[in-house]
């Protein structure tokens, strides 16, 4: 499989002080790889460096191809069409339908054709199960529901790499297992799943490679 990230001897901080060090890893593709540790470990911060909301501080960083110590900020709406990304707060619009939703994500990566758009909408919108929702806003679904939705717009182009930041921290047992249901067959499928969990009930019903962020360390 191809190799979507190498990172060797990363140095990050956060606010001047640094938040992990001598990180060393590498991520192919197809995998499902966990980021396991306590608040404030590093996680959000690690997976903020591979979309370049934060800068890498030293040492060698490649994702996707580009090296994230030279990338500019031109080339990072590129880098993010490349790869979805799932957050626990969900950030749908709210004075929009589903489907409006993900029309403007797609508008806004460059998408032109009114009827390709819809009908990659309802495409992806099916594959998640929420075909049936789309005219819906944001505040009529449930939190499961909201979440599935941003997992739509996650695949809306087709990406190689989907970075989750406890996407089932905010949802009750159930759900949360159907999101990852969800989420594994989306590994399965071939495309590569970086998810930061404090449920460690996750790693043993789906398997995957577990990173422990310890220490200003990560121990892959």
């Amino acid at each position: 499989m191809a190799e979507l990230i190498e990172y060797k001897n990363v140095e990050i901080h956060q606010a001047d002080q640094i938040v992990l060090h001598d990180v060393n890893v590498t991520v192919n593709g197809g995998e499902m790889i966990y980021l396991l540790g306590k608040v404030g470990s590093g996680k959000s911060s690690f997976m903020k460096t591979l979309y370049g909301a934060l800068p890498i501080a030293d040492g060698e960083a490649r994702v996707l191809e580009y090296d994230m110590r030279k990338i500019r900020r031109r080339q990072l709406p590129y880098l993010r069409r490349r790869m979805g990304i799932i957050f626990q707060d969900y950030k749908l619009l709210t004075d929009r339908s589903v489907e409006e939703n993900l029309l403007f994500v797609l508008r806004a990566t460059g998408w032109k054709d009114k009827k390709l758009m819809q009908a990659h909408v309802r495409e992806v919108l099916e594959q998640v199960g929420m075909d049936t929702k789309a005219y819906k806003r944001p505040y009529e679904l449930s939190g499961g529901e909201q979440q599935r939705v941003v997992i739509a717009r996650a695949l809306l182009n087709s990406p190689e790499l989907i970075l989750a930041d406890e996407p089932t921290g905010n949802l009750d047992a159930e759900t949360g297992k159907e999101i990852m249901d969800l989420l594994y067959a989306i590994s399965q499928a071939g495309i590569t799943v970086l998810m930061s969990t404090h449920n460690l009930q996750w790693p043993e019903l789906y398997l995957g490679k577990k990173w422990y962020f310890e220490g200003g360390e990560i121990k892959a």
